[in-house]
């Protein structure tokens, strides 16, 4: 459970960095802030599963 937690947030993580990528290389900000938005979400996922791990040991 917790490995396919932490393997969504690097997809999260990934999907908005290409996202924002894509954005900038159009010049359009809204496209660039969703991918901000979507990396900052798997960002809080990788948080949230780093902290489980201290606090299970």
């Amino acid at each position: 459970m917790a490995g396919e937690q932490k393997a969504k947030a690097k997809y999260e993580q990934a999907k908005g960095k290409i996202k924002e990528t894509f954005g900038r290389a159009l010049g359009n900000e809204s496209v660039t802030a969703e991918g901000r938005g979507k990396k900052s979400k798997g960002d809080m996922r990788q948080m949230k599963e780093k902290a489980k791990d201290i606090f299970k040991r």
